[in-house]
C-alpha cells in the first residue's frame, strides 16, 4: 500500500483520499469494506464514488459511499454503524475522506451509536491516530 493510513482500532483504518491503484494493497491487508465519506466533486481530480466502487469491487471489497460535509448526518453515521456492526472479527474496514478527519468523526459517532466504546476511549484512539476529537460531543 502506498497510500498512508492510520489505525483507529484493530479493525478500522482511516486515510486521506486514497488512490484507485492502492485498493488492491488494502485488500491484501485484510480490508473487506471501503467507506468513502467524501462527496463527489469536492476537489478537482479526485476519483468519483462510482470509480472507487468499481476499483474496490475489482479488488474483492465492498464499497459504501456515505458522504459527509461538515459534521456527519444521521445517514452517514447509520451507514457506518451498520458496516461496523456487521464486520466479522477477522475483517478490516478502511474509511477515507479528504484528510481522514470526517471519517474519524463519523467512526466515533457510529461507535457511540453502537455503544462499543466510551467517549474518552474514542477520543484517545483518535488522538493516537493524529485526530483531535476533544471538542466533539460524544
Amino acid at each position: 500500500m502506498t497510500t498512508p493510513y492510520r489505525t483507529l482500532d484493530d479493525r478500522t483504518l482511516v486515510a486521506p483520499q486514497i488512490t484507485l491503484d492502492s485498493l488492491a494493497g488494502f485488500a491484501d491487508a485484510g480490508v473487506v469494506i471501503v467507506i468513502s465519506h467524501r462527496p463527489d466533486d469536492e476537489e478537482p481530480g479526485q476519483p468519483s464514488a462510482n470509480e472507487m466502487a468499481a476499483a474496490a469491487e475489482a479488488a474483492g471489497m465492498r464499497f459504501v459511499h456515505a458522504p459527509v460535509t461538515g459534521l456527519p448526518d444521521a445517514t452517514a453515521v447509520t451507514a457506518t454503524a451498520k458496516v461496523l456492526a456487521d464486520l466479522a472479527p477477522e475483517d478490516r474496514v478502511l474509511m477515507f475522506c479528504r484528510s481522514g478527519t470526517r471519517s474519524t468523526v463519523t467512526w466515533a459517532l457510529a461507535m457511540r451509536a453502537l455503544d462499543r466504546a466510551a467517549p474518552d476511549e474514542l477520543r484517545e484512539a483518535a488522538a493516537n491516530a493524529g485526530y483531535d476529537l476533544s471538542r466533539l460531543p460524544l
